[in-house]
C-alpha cells in the first residue's frame, strides 16, 4: 500500500494524477469541443454569413465591422464559449464532492492544499493552452473569411494583445469558476452563481447611477476582465485593458484564498 501511495505523496504525483482525471472525464473532451466549434466553427458561419450580405448592410454597419473586426472574429464567440469554461471550472472540483471521489483524494493526499495546487495549476495550464490556441485559430479563421471585404492583421493596433488576452482571459475565467466550486461545492449551486454573475449581475452593474454605479460595473470581475480581449476601449473607460486583466486576476487570487482556507478547514 505503501509503494502505491508515495508516487502521489508530492506535488509533482498529484500533477500527474490530477491531469489523468481531468483528461480521462468526458464533460471534459466534450466541452472542449464545445469551445472549438462556438470559437471557430459558429464564428465562421457567422462570419460567413455576414460577408454574403455585406452589400446589402448599410454603411454604417459596414464602418463597424472594419473598425471592429475582432468583435466578430473574437467578441462575441467568447461570450459564448466563456459559458462552457466557467461550467467546466465548477466541475472540475464539484463533481468530485457529487460522486465521493474527494474522499479517495485526500486519502492518497492528506496535504489539502497540494491537492487544490495540483488542480489549480493543471486546469490552468489546460485552460490557458486550450484558449490561445482557439483564439489565435479563430483570428486567422475569420481573417480569411473577412479578407474580401475587411483586412485586419496582428499588427494593427491592439490586435496582438486582444488575441493573446483571449487566452488569457479564458484560463482565468477557469479559475475564477474553480475556485466557486471549491466555495459552494455544489455543482448546480456553482454554476448558477458563476452564471448569475457573468450574465446578470455583471450587466445590472451597468445600471447604477452616478460616478460610483459607474466605478462598480468596471470593477466587476469579468467586466474588468473581458477589456482584455476587446481590440479597443472607450476613451472614458476607468481601466485600461491590462488594467482589467488585473482587477480579474485579482478577484480570482482572493476567491481562491477563500477556498484554499475552506478546503483546508472543512470537512470532506
Amino acid at each position: 500500500m505503501t509503494d502505491l501511495v508515495l508516487p502521489r505523496a508530492g506535488l509533482s504525483g498529484m500533477l500527474r494524477s490530477e491531469w489523468t482525471k481531468l483528461r480521462t472525464v468526458r464533460s471534459t473532451v466534450w466541452s472542449l469541443v464545445a469551445m472549438a466549434g462556438i470559437a471557430i466553427g459558429l464564428m465562421s458561419i457567422i462570419a460567413w454569413a455576414v460577408m454574403r450580405q455585406w452589400d446589402t448592410a448599410g454603411p454604417g454597419s459596414q464602418s463597424y465591422l472594419a473598425e471592429h473586426p475582432l468583435d466578430l472574429i473574437l467578441s462575441q464567440p467568447l461570450f459564448i464559449a466563456q459559458l462552457v469554461v466557467a461550467v467546466l471550472g465548477v466541475m472540475v472540483i464539484s463533481a468530485e464532492y457529487t460522486t465521493g471521489m474527494i474522499r479517495s483524494t485526500l486519502q492518497a493526499q492528506p496535504r489539502r492544499l497540494t491537492v487544490l495546487a495540483a488542480k489549480v495549476l493543471v486546469f490552468a495550464a489546460l485552460m490557458l493552452g486550450v484558449g490561445e490556441v482557439l483564439s489565435f485559430g479563430a483570428f486567422f479563421a475569420g481573417k480569411v473569411i473577412l479578407s474580401s471585404h475587411v483586412a485586419v492583421s496582428l499588427g494593427d493596433p491592439g490586435v496582438t494583445r486582444a488575441v493573446i488576452g483571449a487566452g488569457l482571459y479564458t484560463a482565468m475565467l477557469g479559475l475564477f469558476s474553480l475556485a466557486l466550486g471549491a466555495i459552494i461545492r455544489h455543482t448546480a449551486g456553482a454554476i448558477t452563481a458563476v452564471l448569475g454573475l457573468i450574465l446578470i449581475v455583471s450587466q445590472l452593474t451597468s445600471l447604477l447611477p452616478g460616478r460610483w454605479g459607474a466605478h462598480v460595473n468596471a470593477w466587476m470581475p469579468t467586466n474588468a476582465g473581458q477589456l482584455v480581449f476587446e481590440q479597443a476601449v472607450p476613451a472614458d473607460s476607468l481601466l485600461s485593458p491590462w488594467e482589467g486583466y488585473a482587477v480579474f486576476s485579482g478577484w480570482t487570487v482572493l476567491l481562491l484564498a477563500v477556498a484554499a482556507f475552506l478546503f483546508k478547514t472543512r470537512d470532506a
